[in-house]
């Protein structure tokens, strides 16, 4: 006998079954069903700035924005940037208006004063029905604007408006936000590009901590910040499986977005996508809302599948975003997902990226840990068997990873052992000794804990070994002993990079400082790089020649 938990519309044992796909078309059915015998009627939500909105379940077809009301009397909020493909020619600009408005636009120019180009926006829509009763439907409004052919390394001022707010007019000027791009991508014949800095943490939500840590980073002026998934936890459960559970809150959206507005209108907020950011009513993958409130780059391998699937590069560093979804033993809702073109996507880019004499550095980041000892999740072996054998392989500079709420860092690794001990302010050289993994999963939500002591820059409490364990097929939690784990931190926090670029076979250098929501420094190390030379790759046993010949 199946039993079905109140307020959810699934049954517990067929919904531990099912696969995203296959519970979004259950409960997409279920809903058609309800609404056929009660004759549900749609309602227009309202923004909830605090979060306070009733939680309901979201269907894939949009709302109706076609009536608009009086737009004078309606602010865009939530404002966040959004890097292209080529974040050195490209920007996306996303809002959200609480009621539909008529021909959004963006205004931006060179200047505040003259904001003479103008774009119009596109809206996407969601409506999130009532289906647990006492819930309220929800409506939500998304804008977002492609900018296309800018000028490299230039400063912009954008405004953003509908019918009826003009932000150039003088009552609206302070609603203008800046961007800058990248510099051109054909200098490393020259002298080389110029010292940048970016930020990255994952499972942030909306809390007093998260904010702190958005404050702290905006004191960083980094030129772009890398979020490692579980966004805002409008689903809190985190199984891919709960979203028209009572507990799942469309409004949290809302609150996260005006939450991080101050930082994301300013810098270029590029996600990928966690277990709690899978919501399985508003598409086959989960990821259906997600598109609705982001514009990320499509350069991925299966856009449709994996939309947080991406690359780009900035100055002399590559950055992938990549679907641990896809491959989690522990989480399986989305296992699979991609049927293997996602992890065939991430060898191809790597290649292209150790090919590009442009490309110094390469940085990775998703949700689940390759390599972490917390008590809760620790390490996630459906990583470790499609992924981390091609960051050895074409020796990635920097991986890091969310899921677990704590700042944890290993040593080098490779073979799943040390390869070079990396304590707090050494430095380590990927082309020879390895990868160095960073779990920087603390963001803003509940903090975990770790079984082994903590240990960080002047805390210092090392030990030999961790006993932790990772995940492998079928969710089975296999006991480990490990020697990598090098810093373990239980506070609110996240990373800085300091990436200083050299000339053609000097030494380029990325300084990683872990940074407190205080702005304590916890830890530090710095990569060393070749620029422009040659890579060394394993698998042919020879440096790489000019030509493809090798592929």
């Amino acid at each position: 006998m199946e039993i079905e938990i109140p307020n959810m519309g699934v049954p517990e044992q067929l919904a531990a079954r099912m696969s995203m796909a296959e519970q979004h078309d259950y409960l997409r059915g279920k809903l058609s069903r309800r609404r056929m015998m009660r004759g549900s009627a749609v309602a227009l939500g309202t923004l909830a700035i605090g979060g306070a909105l009733g939680s309901g379940t979201a269907s894939a077809a949009p709302a109706d924005a076609s009536s608009a009301v009086d737009g004078s009397r309606v602010v865009p909020v939530g404002r966040h940037l959004q890097f292209g493909a080529q974040p050195e020619s490209q920007m996306r600009i996303s809002w959200q208006v609480p009621v539909p408005v008529k021909k959004p636009y963006l205004r931006f120019g060179r200047t505040p004063w003259d904001l003479g180009h103008k774009v119009e926006g596109e809206i996407r829509s969601l409506h999130t029905p009532a289906l647990v009763p006492g819930q309220s439907p929800v409506d939500q409004y998304y804008v977002h604007v492609s900018l296309e052919n800018l000028r490299p390394d230039t400063t912009y001022y954008y405004g953003v408006g509908h019918h009826g707010f003009d932000p150039a007019k003088q009552q609206q000027i302070s609603t203008l936000g800046t961007f800058r791009t990248a510099a051109a991508r054909d200098n490393r014949g020259g002298k080389p590009f110029q010292p940048f800095t970016f930020t990255a943490f994952g499972d942030q939500g909306v809390s007093t901590h998260a904010a702190a840590n958005d404050n702290v980073i905006l004191a960083q002026n980094p030129k772009f910040h890398l979020h490692a998934g579980d966004i805002c936890y409008a689903d809190p459960m985190g199984q891919g499986q709960d979203a028209d559970k009572s507990a799942f809150n469309a409004g949290t959206w809302d609150a996260f977005l005006v939450q991080t507005e101050p930082v994301a209108s300013k810098i270029p907020w590029m996600v990928a996508y966690g277990n709690h950011d899978m919501e399985a009513w508003y598409s086959h993958n989960g990821y259906g809302g997600e598109d609705a409130r982001w514009f990320l780059p499509q350069n991925g391998p299966d856009p449709r599948n994996a939309p947080g699937v991406y690359s780009f590069k900035y100055n002399n560093v590559g950055v992938i975003s990549l679907d641990a979804n896809d491959v989690s033993y522990e989480i399986p809702a989305n296992l699979g997902l991609t049927a293997g073109k996602q992890t065939a996507w991430l060898e191809k880019t790597l290649v292209a990226f150790r090919q590009d004499h442009t490309v110094d550095f390469i940085v990775v980041f998703f949700h689940h840990c390759a390599f972490s000892t917390t008590h809760q999740h620790a390490s996630e072996g459906g990583v470790r068997e499609a992924w981390v054998p091609l960051f050895e392989k074409h020796r990635v500079d920097l991986v890091i990873n969310g899921h677990n709420h704590v700042y944890e860092r290993t040593d080098a690794i490779l073979g799943n052992k040390v390869s070079k001990a990396v304590p707090s302010g050494a430095s380590v050289e990927p082309h020879t000794d390895g990868v160095v993994y960073v779990t920087a999963g603390a963001a803003g939500r509940s903090l975990y804990s770790f079984d082994a002591p903590q240990t960080y820059e002047g805390h210092e409490n090392r030990v030999d070994e961790v006993k932790t364990f990772h995940f492998a097929k079928g969710g089975v939690q296999v006991p480990e002993t490990v020697e990598w784990s090098r810093v373990r931190y239980l506070g609110y926090s996240f990373i800085k990079v300091e990436v200083t670029p050299a000339a053609v076979g000097k030494k380029s250098s990325m300084k990683v400082t872990a940074l407190t929501e205080t702005g304590q420094q916890i830890d530090h190390y710095t990569i060393l790089r070749t620029a422009g030379a040659p890579q060394w790759n394993p698998r042919w046993g020879r440096e790489l020649p000019d030509d493809n010949s090798w592929s």
